[in-house]
């Protein structure tokens, strides 16, 4: 798939968000952005040879991952997000549309079969059905607080999470998402669940990252407090009626 050629760019919250800066400076931050559109997570050494020497205003828009690499993390929300608006947008458009019609039959059968083949088999590869398993409803529904509505009601995130679920347990996934979330490291870093299924420079996806660091942490409930009633327990046969004083 070709890569995207562009990112939304949000006019007033350049000029808000860069009010501080030299003319100088609006300029190295904008061609940053560009470079870690077009090449991902850029290395000292690439800022360096693109840009020169960067003042710290500038270096301050970026964090730095595990792996030394900066990254600003605005733009990977916005990038992440366009992404799954066009899926969105092409699914819809798979599922849409009708077949023109010629002589009362749809174009693309021949002898009541699909595109002609006698088999009824169609042509290419069938659209990737939408995966509604109740693991990943339960999933998606445990983690709605913590990633943007965007993230969790995407196709691809719906596919990812099943591919999981032939490998780990619903409670792995869920382990290594909350700790993930709830890590003071990883939560700038760890803002769409499609990281689990993503690899680290050493080749290991992150959701065994997650995993292994998380070791013993246990998943925050979510089930209300039971408040005990004033009468709860109370067993009437266990009335000494002997000791009882008649109403006079």
């Amino acid at each position: 798939m070709m890569k995207d050629p562009a990112f939304l760019f949000y006019s007033s919250d350049f000029l808000t968000g860069c009010a501080s800066l030299t003319m100088e400076e609006r300029g190295q931050y904008i061609t940053l952005l560009c470079l870690e559109h077009q090449l991902g997570r850029l290395s000292e050494k690439t800022i360096r040879l693109s840009v020169g020497s960067v003042s710290v205003d500038v270096l301050e828009k970026f964090k730095q991952d595990e792996n030394g690499l900066l990254y600003n993390e605005r733009l990977e929300i916005e990038i992440e997000k366009r992404s799954n608006f066009i899926d969105t947008r092409r699914n819809n458009g798979l599922k849409g549309g009708r077949p023109k019609v010629e002589n009362n039959k749809p174009i693309g059968l021949a002898n009541g079969k699909p595109n002609g083949k006698p088999n009824g088999k169609p042509n290419g590869k069938p659209n990737e059905k939408l995966i509604e398993n109740e693991n990943v409803i339960e999933i998606i529904n445990s983690i709605k607080d913590l990633f943007d509505e965007d993230y969790l009601t995407s196709d691809k995130t719906k596919v990812m999470f099943d591919k999981l679920l032939k490998k780990y347990s619903k409670d792995e996934i869920l382990k290594a998402t909350f700790w993930a979330r709830n890590d003071d490291f990883w939560k700038p870093n760890f803002f769409s669940p499609l990281k689990l299924e993503k690899k680290n420079k050493e080749d290991v996806t992150y959701i065994d990252v997650f995993l292994a660091k998380a070791g013993n942490y246990k998943i925050p409930t979510t089930e209300p407090t039971k408040t005990a009633l004033p009468y709860e327990g109370f067993n009437p046969l266990s009335i000494d009626l002997s000791k009882l004083k008649p109403l006079r």
